[in-house]
């Protein structure tokens, strides 16, 4: 399992441990849909459409690596490396996201508690850059989503 710990007040960026030990790091963009991730030295990018729905993973020559579909709807999926990763909100209640394989649960992503920012990862059987990637989505999908209650309050 893996915890992201928030180590700005300021900006979205976590450092990522697996049992104490640093393994990647996420840089939230302030100015667009998407940051910089780090894993185990790797640079890559994440790039997200206008809606926040479609986000790319871009290693330093620009390939795409991993692939997000129909981010922020109750079923979203993620491919990477000739795998296709199933995902779906726990309920309407809460930020949590689950993995589904073969219809039932297999892992999951959730805030630690309701009112701390540190998340944790268990995503079982998915390589850690994905998961990483999966990490950084999420976090950009839910400060879009508590900027727009903030507007709209």
């Amino acid at each position: 399992m893996l915890i992201a710990k928030r180590t700005s007040v300021w900006r979205t960026r976590y450092q990522v441990s697996q049992d104490g030990h640093l393994v990647a790091a996420w840089d939230g963009s302030l100015w667009r849909s998407g940051g910089d991730l780090n894993v185990a030295g790797q640079g890559f990018q994440v790039r997200g459409n206008a809606w926040g729905s479609r986000f790319s993973m871009l290693d330093k020559a620009g390939g795409v690596v991993a692939a997000a579909d129909r981010v922020g709807r109750k079923r979203w999926t993620v491919a990477a490396g000739g795998v296709t990763y199933h995902f779906q909100r726990a309920s309407i209640w809460s930020q949590a996201q689950e993995l589904y394989a073969d219809g039932r649960k297999v892992g999951s992503v959730r805030k630690t508690s309701v009112w701390g920012s540190d998340i944790a990862v268990d995503l079982p059987g998915v390589p850690l850059p994905v998961q990483v990637f999966v990490l950084g989505v999420l976090v950009t999908m839910w400060q879009a989503q508590a900027s727009a209650a903030g507007a709209a309050g």
